[in-house]
């Protein structure tokens, strides 16, 4: 291997490609989780608080096995430590319509969802329960957000994490060619989940909530992560919904899917076209999201 790939962030050359497969000779006992951890300490590979990257980690070894440059050892089994998580039914709670004007409301309660927390089952449980798309657990970067109304009840919950590996449109409008994009990605987040609960029929309720997100979201993610994201993508599938909330606060449409999946590589899978959503955090965002020192 001569050439220098970009995954995950990082530059791969075949010398690492080597070291992986010299470590998994010499360690047939390892585990992928114990080679991901290696490699975080030989690569000095930490986010801005100083912590390992495990997870980036992991998945750079996944994507390297993908594109047929190692093997790596046979995953363990589903009884052991990594069994996906049980998501638990949230606690009990009524469903009576909640109505009325948004004056009624306020002021909201904004609260991060901390692990292990009466919080996180509310915000687990409902996701999982009353999304279309379910719930099932969060990996790498990630925040979440519990909205409730001035009484304590539960209204929305909102989940943030990665962007889109690649989407043409948003990284036209950008500016990101491939390098940049993957240099930067980390200062973009993903809304994977906005859920309205289906009793709550509040106008302009969803776009509000929107926009207290917007206002607070730098400085939560400074706070967990180390580091600021400068802008916010979603996408909304367009056979389901208009995207009304979104434009009401002020997001901007920049084009939509083509209808394919990350794991279309054959271009047979299809799926449903979604209408691409940005919005800026910061004014100079095409700046921050392209410079080479983010």
């Amino acid at each position: 291997m001569t050439e220098i790939m970009v995954i995950q962030g990082r530059e791969i050359r075949g010398a690492d490609i080597a070291r992986i497969q010299r470590l998994m000779v010499d360690n047939p006992q390892w585990c992928r989780t114990r080679l991901s951890q290696e490699l975080c300490e030989e690569w000095n590979w930490r986010n801005a608080l100083g912590r390992p990257k495990d997870m980036a980690a992991r998945t750079l070894l996944l994507k390297l096995e993908r594109g047929g440059w190692l093997q790596l050892p046979p995953r363990r089994s589903h009884s052991g430590s990594r069994q996906r998580r049980r998501i638990p039914a949230p606690p009990a709670h009524a469903t009576d319509p909640i109505v009325g004007a948004l004056r009624e409301l306020r002021p909201l309660s904004v609260n991060v969802v901390v692990p292990s927390t009466l919080a996180e089952r509310w915000f687990d449980g409902l996701l999982c329960e009353y999304h279309y798309l379910g719930h099932r657990t969060t990996v790498g970067e990630n925040l979440r957000y519990l909205i409730s109304d001035r009484c304590g009840r539960p209204l929305a919950c909102l989940l943030f994490g990665a962007a889109a590996w690649k989407c043409a449109d948003r990284d036209a409008f950008i500016g990101w060619e491939r390098t940049t994009r993957e240099r930067n990605l980390q200062r973009l987040t993903n809304n994977t989940r906005f859920l309205l609960l289906p009793w709550v029929r509040v106008p302009h309720l969803a776009s509000h909530v929107l926009g207290l997100i917007s206002r607070r979201i730098r400085g939560d993610w400074q706070a967990k992560y180390g580091h600021p994201v400068h802008a916010l993508e979603t996408f909304v599938d367009r056979s389901r919904f208009k995207g009304t909330c979104y434009q009401a606060a002020n997001w901007l449409r920049l084009g939509e899917t083509r209808g394919r999946t990350r794991n279309d590589r054959d271009r047979s899978i299809q799926a449903s076209v979604k209408d691409v959503y940005l919005y800026p955090l910061v004014k100079d965002f095409r700046e921050a999201l392209c410079d080479d020192h983010p």
